[in-house]
């Protein structure tokens, strides 16, 4: 009796066992059934928006957005000078302001580049003394003047535009200081001429290369920390110059303020008219002294 009753309770048990096994295994595949099913609509769902593409290109949103970065990367500053030209010419009913932005345009584009050269030739420079810097602790470290100016160019890079003709003249036993005189002629690169001296020196009268350039180094720098002074004291020049041209801009706006209509009066009467051109040839003449000011001191330096 305890026998058959064990054998039933077993029996029971594997029959329980089993059945809790088919159920797992029915709710796994309902459930891998039901999430493929929802990944399948939502492919289906995603190629209908594509077109059939689903992953293959961008959302149109973040398309757009691209495309507005292209072209505002294709577009200049200097436009904003048109743009603000025609608004104003909308606003007081004239072609004056359009005519006068347009005319703009040119010289906010000159500016910019004069600024792009002037940074340009700033990186020259340092790279130029960085380039005196690594070569004479090349040199000291032991290597001779054309491998030390081979390392020193990679690392550096203050030959610029030059430095193929520099490195081959170097590698291949050719003039060295006659190619850093021609290097010396890109803006910025006026260091090199004193490089091809101490190069010369050097080669000619056996003399130490490490020395001229540790000399040569702490030349341009103090040269260097010397238009950085001068700029810095020419900042209230600059200043004086931004603020006269942004006078008359204030002064349209206090006129709104106060209930006036200055673009009125000066787009659509004789006097405004006049009192327009004579500010504008005043203004510019005062933009323009002060500019040749700054710039006349920074040539002096």
């Amino acid at each position: 009796m305890t026998d058959v009753t064990g054998a039933q309770v077993t029996g029971a048990g594997a029959l329980s066992t089993g059945m809790a096994l088919v159920c797992l295994g029915a709710a796994a595949w309902l459930a891998g059934g039901w999430h493929s099913g929802v990944r399948r609509a939502r492919l289906v769902l995603a190629a209908g928006r594509t077109g059939g593409t689903a992953g293959t290109g961008p959302p149109p949103v973040r398309r757009v957005a691209e495309e507005l970065r292209k072209a505002r990367g294709r577009l200049r500053p200097e436009w904003g000078s048109l743009a603000v030209g025609v608004v104003l010419a909308l606003l007081g009913d004239s072609v004056l302001p359009a005519v006068a932005g347009a005319v703009g345009v040119p010289v906010l584009r000159r500016t910019r580049l004069a600024g792009r050269a002037r940074r340009a030739r700033e990186r020259r420079q340092d790279a130029v003394i960085a380039l005196c810097g690594t070569l004479a602790g090349e040199v000291r470290a032991g290597r001779q003047p054309g491998e030390a100016l081979l390392c020193a160019a990679h690392d550096s890079g203050g030959l610029g535009d030059a430095q193929a003709p520099v490195l081959a003249a170097a590698r291949f036993g050719g003039d060295v200081p006659g190619a850093l005189a021609a290097a010396a002629g890109q803006p910025g690169a006026e260091g090199l001429r004193g490089l091809a001296a101490c190069w010369r020196v050097a080669v000619d009268q056996g003399a130490g290369l490490a020395s001229g350039l540790d000399r040569l180094e702490g030349a341009l720098r103090a040269e260097r920390d010397q238009r950085a002074d001068l700029r810095a004291q020419l900042a209230g020049a600059r200043a004086t110059a931004v603020m006269l041209a942004g006078l008359p801009v204030l002064g349209l706006l206090l006129g709104v303020a106060l209930g006036a209509d200055p673009l009125h009066v000066l787009l659509h009467t004789g006097a405004g008219i006049g009192c327009l051109l004579a500010g504008g040839v005043l203004e510019s003449l005062g933009v323009w002294w002060v500019t040749r000011i700054v710039r006349g001191a920074e040539a002096a330096s």
